[in-house]
């Protein structure tokens, strides 16, 4: 049996302490954590009080040095200065959502990088996305695909302690943070987006976007795009649906998996899941594609390119 891989963790905000979490929880056969390091003297304290038995890293540069991949959940603006060093030192690289906030650098980092690199979007992992592609079927030609997304507020409650970057017009923003987890599904489902006409509003000065509306295509689908902050009660709420003209079928709140019944009403799958159930489940399986990754065996995480083609499509949108 294969050695674990061992995954060094650059940023210990929520979604790498989230992440360290699922390391912790997979079978130590499969991958083991090899130390975390944050900036923050506050992030790497929180580590120490609750993870004491996870190795913490003088800097970024340890990191590396002590792993075979490195997993990166920084501001957007550092991941490829990260990236970059973790591939010259022969590391392959699990980095999050968006790529950059520089869209002419990703491009020049993606031909770098080659197929040593992939980009946390879970739906590649996702339970409710296999219940999907296995329904895709029944909906039949002439197909489209909505996506809408709304937010009490920006950032949402559980983000508060990243305002500071995640409500700013430079690297934050919903259409940044969650809605290119659904172009990433369009793409994987539809094929590369393109096409796009889009507005945003940035009504609150030196903050991100309240609201955006556009229209784009996923291969030879068209796809409508709207999303706002204020519209609804909920933290989050989200669907993405794909009608043809024998049903539709649609995601719901990121895990529901749903289809349209000859009465207009719509049924959920007997096993959906909760967002709650549902992202051990996927946090497992990307895992399992990192250790893949690592290994330079074939994967079902996001590519490098996919990542590229969607951050593409999400900084034209805030340019538009």
């Amino acid at each position: 049996m294969s050695a674990p891989v061992s995954i060094g963790l650059i940023g210990a905000g929520i979604m790498g302490e989230r992440m360290l979490r699922a390391i912790m929880a997979q079978s130590p056969e499969l991958v083991r954590a090899a130390g975390i390091w944050d900036p923050s003297d506050e992030a790497m304290a929180r580590i120490a009080s609750e993870l004491p038995q996870v190795a913490r890293t003088a800097d970024a540069a340890a990191v590396i040095a002590a792993s075979e991949c490195v997993y990166i959940a920084s501001p957007p603006a550092s991941h490829l200065g990260h990236a970059r060093a973790a591939l010259a030192a022969g590391r392959t690289v699990f980095c999050e959502k968006p790529l950059a906030i520089d869209v002419a650098d990703s491009r020049a980092f993606v031909a770098e990088a080659g197929t040593r690199g992939a980009v946390n979007f879970p739906f590649a992992s996702s339970p409710a996305v296999s219940q999907l592609q296995g329904w895709a079927g029944s909906v039949g030609g002439s197909r489209r695909i909505a996506i809408e997304v709304a937010f009490a507020t920006w950032p949402r409650s559980w983000q508060a302690d990243a305002a500071g970057w995640l409500d700013r017009r430079e690297q934050g923003g919903f259409t940044r943070e969650v809605v290119s987890h659904f172009l990433f599904l369009s793409r994987r489902l539809g094929g590369r987006l393109h096409g796009l006409q889009a507005s945003v509003s940035f009504p609150e000065a030196g903050k991100s976007e309240r609201r955006i509306e556009a229209r784009l295509m996923a291969g030879d689908i068209p796809v409508t795009l709207t999303g706002s902050v204020g519209t609804t009660q909920k933290d989050d709420h989200n669907t993405w649906t794909l009608e043809g003209e024998g049903g539709a079928i649609r995601l719901c709140d990121w895990s529901l998996a749903e289809q349209r019944q000859p009465d207009g009403s719509w049924q959920r799958a007997p096993d959906a899941l909760t967002q709650l159930e549902a992202r051990p489940v996927a946090l497992k399986r990307q895992l399992e594609g990192v250790a893949k990754l690592a290994r330079g065996e074939p994967h079902q995480l996001a590519t490098l390119e996919e990542a590229l083609n969607v951050q593409e499509i999400v900084e034209a949108i805030l340019a538009s």
